[in-house]
Formats: structure tokens, sequence, C-alpha cells
């Protein structure tokens, strides 16, 4: 049976897991991240490491030096205090050095000074075999009188000395606790506070290092939307500057292999226009029938493919190409339906926008043509006529598309649609229409306005639409 606390610890592990899930791969992803943690282990390692030399190196050298001298000073601060030992010696000792002083014994028992807290540690770093018996003053010792022991007793937290006077009290010297103005309460923080001083400096002069990373990631975007005319600045003289450079060389000559294909197909779609158009004239004067028709619908197809080529290589430019003013978008569907599209059943299904956008309407006119050529063509034997709409999109995007209720096309063809030449089917011939462009055209058009072309299936038939911001412009394109 599962309890009420039970659920909130289960949805709170449940909220947190994909917090957690987050960060984790936020850190595998980002190299700052990881440097920076990487420089917090290799920090961690390097004190742990030094400590713990240094630990050795004390142990096994200075204390075997110092162990002497101390044994020697108990001894004499022992002598000190007379036998028995006297208190007011006791009380001006403790007044002078930060220790405490514990008597026990049949004649004289107090603490130096009263109440005071000691740190016994009872230990053997003394010299070997000194268990018991006198020292050279006559002062007697325990077996375990030695100083500066490394075992500390179950809650020990210093050290201690025992030593025995003359007439048997047991004098035990230890170390005092220091006064609270003097304790290192705030040490702890202040070293807390230093590590993650030193660890926000790491992380900054790790991303002033990798700042070049945004810049050369920027440009690579722009390189890869056709957009050369911006180089990446190299920022640095050093691996990431010779990166970028190596980049921008290549994208120069991926800009040049471009540019002269482009090149190339413009003269050879202009030297095939004067051709054709003898061709069209010496067609003209045969006589009417079928031959000519076929002749003459011939070169139609071919002019219509030379223009569109031409058209995609302008478009291909983006925004550079586009001759943008204000246009009621409403308005034009209305024209360009009445005056190419007047003898067909279409549905406008036109939403009020408001004010007019930026835009280009001959390329706009453009786009709507193809899109209704290729709805009334695949989607002539369906009952319900296609319909042409303009919505804004719940993303705040205007929406201007076509719909048809033809059979539609499966998943992977609708993927490539918008590829130049590409047919899904034999169904989809030329014969029946088109170069092969028209969509292709449309993606163009759309990506030239900021925005995208949208392909979704709408049981039963196709949507295709432009989608962009109405506050696009020609002189602010998106990113």
């Amino acid at each position: 049976m599962t309890t009420p606390g039970d659920a909130a610890t289960s949805a709170t592990a449940a909220a947190t897991a994909p917090a957690a899930r987050r960060w984790r791969d936020a850190l595998t992803f980002s190299i700052k991240g990881r440097l920076v943690l990487l420089f917090v282990l290799l920090s961690l390692a390097t004190s742990a490491v030094f400590l713990l030399g240094m630990r050795q190196l004390l142990r096994n050298g200075w204390l075997g030096y110092a162990a002497p001298l101390v044994t020697d000073y108990a001894d004499r601060l022992a002598a000190d205090l007379g036998s028995p030992p006297d208190e007011a010696r006791a009380r001006a000792l403790t007044q002078r050095l930060p220790i405490t002083i514990s008597v026990e014994g049949t004649q004289v028992q107090f603490e130096a000074p009263p109440g005071g807290t000691r740190h016994e540690h009872r230990g053997r770093l003394g010299e070997p075999g000194r268990r018991g018996g006198h020292d050279g003053r006559g002062m007697p010792h325990d077996a375990d009188d030695q100083a500066l022991g490394d075992a500390a007793e179950p809650g020990s937290a210093g050290w201690g000395m025992v030593r025995r006077s003359a007439d048997g009290h047991r004098i035990v010297f230890g170390l005092a606790r220091p006064p609270d103005h003097l304790r290192p309460r705030l040490f702890g923080w202040a070293t807390l506070a230093l590590l993650l001083a030193l660890t926000a400096l790491a992380y900054a002069y790790v991303r002033r290092l990798l700042e070049p990373l945004d810049g050369i990631g920027a440009g690579v975007e722009a390189y890869g939307r056709g957009e050369f005319d911006r180089p990446i600045a190299v920022q640095r003289a050093d691996e990431l500057g010779a990166l970028a450079t190596r980049i921008n060389g290549m994208a120069s000559n991926l800009h040049g292999i471009l540019e002269a294909k482009r090149a190339l197909l413009l003269a050879i779609s202009h030297e095939l226009r004067s051709p054709l158009t003898r061709a069209r004239v010496n067609v003209e004067l045969l006589d009417d029938g079928a031959p000519r028709q076929a002749l003459l619908h011939d070169l139609a197809e071919m002019r219509d493919l030379i223009d569109n080529l031409l058209e995609s290589e302008r478009l291909a430019q983006g925004h550079a190409a586009l001759q943008a003013e204000a246009v009621d978008l409403s308005a034009l569907v209305r024209e360009l339906v009445a005056a190419q599209f007047d003898g067909n059943d279409l549905l406008l299904e036109l939403d009020d926008i408001g004010a007019a956008v930026q835009a280009d309407p001959t390329r706009l006119r453009l786009l709507l043509r193809n899109l209704l050529d290729n709805a009334l063509r695949h989607g002539a034997a369906a009952t319900t006529p296609p319909s042409v709409f303009l919505r804004t999109e719940a993303d705040g995007r205007l929406a201007l598309g076509v719909r048809d209720r033809g059979s539609g096309v499966t998943p992977a063809q609708r993927a490539r649609l918008s590829e130049a030449f590409y047919r899904p089917d034999s169904a989809r011939t030329r014969a029946a229409g088109g170069v092969g462009l028209g969509l292709t055209l449309c993606r163009l058009v759309a990506q030239a306005h900021g925005g995208e072309l949208r392909i979704r299936d709408a049981a039963p038939g196709l949507e295709v639409s432009a989608v962009w911001s109405p506050v696009w412009s020609p002189t602010n394109p998106p990113n």
C-alpha cells in the first residue's frame, strides 16, 4: 500500500531525475565544464598527495627530532612544579603557556586552570625501549609516558604527556583549548570560499580560452546556410585561431566551386533561350495539327524548365534576391485566384492577420501558383476542391499554403517532395505536367523569407505551406 509520504517522495525523485540528467548531459557535452571539473579534481588530488607526503615526512623525520626536545621540556616543567607539585607554580605556568596541568596524588589534587579542558594524547614516539624508570633528573615515568604519540586514544583531540613527581604524584601536561576569539571558526568557510573563488576564476579563464569556439560554430552555421560573405573572425594566434583560418579557407574554396557551378548553369540557361525562341518561331510556321501542338508543348516545357532553373539560382542567394515591400496577403491571394484560376473550384480560408507584412509579392505569387498547380493536378479526382489558407500558427508565425484532397504520398516520399526533379511514382511524371522544380522553388521562396516550407499529411491529401515570421524583414533576417 502506498502512503502519501511515499507518493510525495516518488514525485520528488521523478522531478529531480530529469534535472540531474540534464546537468549530467550538459557536463558531458560541455568542454568548459569538463575542464573545470578536471581542474578541481586535480587540485584536490594534488592537495591530498601533498598532505599525505608532508604527514609521512613529519612522522618519519621531524617528529624524530622534536620528540626528545618536547620530552626534555616536559621533564623541566615537572621539575619546576616541585615535589609535591605546587599549585601556584602550575597556575603561573598555565597563564604564561598555552597548556593545562592536572595533578593527581595522595597529597595534592588540582587542575590548572580550574576546569580547563586538555587535549590528552597518549602515544609512543619517544626513544626506543624507553618504557619506564627514571630520567636523568630522577623523574619517574609511566610505561606509556612518552611524548607526541601519533595514535590518539578515542575521544582525544591533541596530545598529552604524563610525568610522575619524586613523591609519586601523577602530572599530566596537555594543550589548552584556544580562546574563542582565537579559534579558527571561519577558517573552514574561508577555505571553502577561496576554493569556490578559484573554481569560478578557472571557469572564467577556460570560458575565455574557448570563447573562439562560439564564433567558429556561428560561422560554420552561416556557411551551411550559404552565407559566405562574413568569414569567421580570427581572435587569437593559437590552435583555435588556426582552426578558424582553415575553416575560412575551406569555405572560400567551397564558395568558389558553388559560384563557378552557378555561373555555368546561368550561362547555359541564357544560351538556351535564343535557340528555343528560334525553334518556337519556326514551329509557329508549321500547319496546325498534332505534331505542331506536341512541339509547342515540348518547347514550352523547356522554357519553363530554364525559367525555373534561373529563378532557383537567384533564390539561392536568400533574402538578397527578394524585392520586399508591404504586402496585403489576403488581397494578393484573391487577385491571383481571380486572375489565373478563375475557372477552378477553390476554397478560400483567409484569416484576418491585421497589418500588411514585408514580403516579395512576385515570389509569393510564384509560390502560390506552383502550389495550386500541384493541388489541382494531383487532387483532380477528389470530390472536395483544394483550399487556399492564410492563418496565424500557434507560435505566432504566418502560414500561407494550399491543401488538396488527393491520395497523398507516403512519409518517405513526403520527406523528398521539395527536392529538385524528384517524382514519387510513375503517376507523377512529366507527362502529367510540371518539370519537377515547383516545390523546390516554393522551398527556396520560403527560406528566402526567413521561414520554411512545411509539407504535412492532411488525411486525405497534402497540406503544403510557407511558414515565416510576420516581423521578418530583409534588412533584419533571422539567424
